[in-house]
This record gives structure tokens, sequence and C-alpha cells, in this order.
């Protein structure tokens, strides 16, 4: 497994199964991955209902094994606006497709249920 990770953004307002999905997607691709949440919360709590610290034990109740493993690791980030990059600089953007039974999975959707254990 590389020494370097892949980087996944997000608000995770609640975190779910399709990002759950993703994660595991990366690490079976041989990646360890990154978890990068946005402390957004205090900004934007009407579309944000989930402090940091909510999210971080619902990952890491959901990624229990990943996390032991050393295959992930979550970090805090401010809330990000764009994510830029000027030339290239030795890392790629790629996108996850999931099966459609995870594409229509909805954090608006679970937020509206007040339902986190999608």
């Amino acid at each position: 497994m590389s020494k370097r990770y892949s980087l996944y953004i997000g608000r995770f307002q609640p975190f779910h199964k399709g990002h759950k999905w993703c994660i595991q997607k990366m690490i079976r691709s041989g990646k360890k991955v990154c978890v990068a949440v946005m402390d957004i919360n205090y900004l934007e709590p009407e579309n944000n209902p989930y402090t940091y610290d909510e999210v971080l034990k619902k990952i890491s109740e959901d990624m229990k094994e990943e996390l032991q493993k050393g295959q992930m690791m979550v970090t805090k980030i401010p809330a990000i606006e764009s994510v830029n990059y000027g030339r290239d600089v030795g890392y790629s953007f790629n996108e996850l497709k999931p099966p459609k039974e995870i594409k229509k999975i909805s954090a608006t959707k679970i937020r509206s249920k007040n339902d986190t254990n999608i």
C-alpha cells in the first residue's frame, strides 16, 4: 500500500453508505484514504446540522476496521470554497462513479428525515 493518501473532502452531513462506498472503493484499489471533514456547522447550521465531532463519531463507528488497520485517517479542515491546482503537481483528480443504489443516496433527504442510520 502506498505511503501517500487519496484525499476525500466532504461535509458528511451526515456520513452515509454512499460516503462509505467511496472510501472502501479507494481502499480496495490499494489506496490509503485521508477523509477531510469540513468544519462548516457553525457557518451554515441550517444545511449542516452536525458538528465536526458528531461527524467524526459517525465515521469512526462506521469505519472502525479501516481506521484500526491504518487504511484511512480523518482530519478536520475549514469550510472549502474551491479546490485548485496550478500545474502538474504529482497527483490526480478522480471521480468515483457509484452504482445506482449508492448514487441515489441523498444527505439532504436523510437530514429531512433526521435519520443518520442510512
